[in-house]
């Protein structure tokens, strides 16, 4: 028999927000291929996703050496680390939690092995360990909570109590927490407290979406991302565009 999961949120209609970002981004731990997305469902992330900034190319970092196969990468490398991180819906900002380190990254699979294991470790040191510096923002009109984690360590640019809008610049990408490369993990759950929180279905607006292997895009009005599809957040048409 399979795990046990836990029961799921009253809440189970599907919340849309915003891609919270501009460009080309990679996305990874898809709930559009499994769920719970990350292989377990703790701290609310039933149904979060990852997204890895890219180039044109699909590329994540701007070069390949003796590094990438044999060691650990400066974050810099990559394309997403600092990258600005913008609010995916308007909202009250109801949780920042700062001052965690960003890693080096780590491509190689040697590099790996004493990453993986030190998981254990990091769940028992808390929710910093794992979500890096995050925030957390109530949604408008909303009981829901929508997280943004593993940002850059001293950039998070608003408070609690603030109010965002949508597009708003909130914080830049970075390395900090349970991550191996630099990029964002964006959940939808229904408390602000990460460790009593239950996910809740997410969907985003309005963008571009390149699948594994395509050529060509499609647009999407609504949906959550293939795994491994490149999205690009169109721009939202101006009040009486065509």
């Amino acid at each position: 028999m399979g795990e046990k999961l836990p029961p799921q949120s009253p809440m189970s209609q599907e919340i849309e927000i915003s891609l919270p970002f501009t460009g080309r981004w990679l996305a990874r731990n898809s709930p559009a291929r499994r769920v719970p997305s990350h292989g377990i469902d703790l701290l609310g992330e039933r149904y979060a996703i990852d997204f890895i900034g890219v180039d044109d190319h699909r590329r994540t970092a701007d070069r390949r050496d003796w590094r990438t196969v044999l060691a650990t990468e400066p974050p810099e490398r990559f394309f997403a680390f600092g990258r600005p991180i913008l609010a995916p819906a308007e909202g009250t900002v109801v949780a920042v939690h700062d001052g965690e380190l960003d890693h080096a990254g780590r491509r190689s699979q040697l590099a790996l092995v004493p990453y993986v294991l030190g998981q254990m470790g990091r769940l028992r040191q808390g929710v910093g360990a794992i979500a890096g510096n995050h925030l957390i923002i109530a949604l408008r009109n909303s009981d829901a909570f929508v997280g943004l984690a593993h940002l850059r360590a001293g950039s998070i640019r608003v408070r609690v109590g603030d109010r965002v809008t949508t597009g708003q610049p909130l914080a830049d990408c970075g390395n900090s927490g349970n991550s191996t490369q630099p990029h964002v993990h964006v959940q939808v759950m229904d408390s602000a407290d990460l460790t009593v929180a239950r996910g809740i279905p997410i969907a985003f607006r309005h963008f571009r979406e390149w699948s594994r292997g395509a050529r060509q895009f499609q647009v999407r009005e609504s949906g959550i991302p293939g795994e491994e599809a490149v999205v690009e957040p169109l721009p939202v048409p101006a009040k009486g565009d065509s």
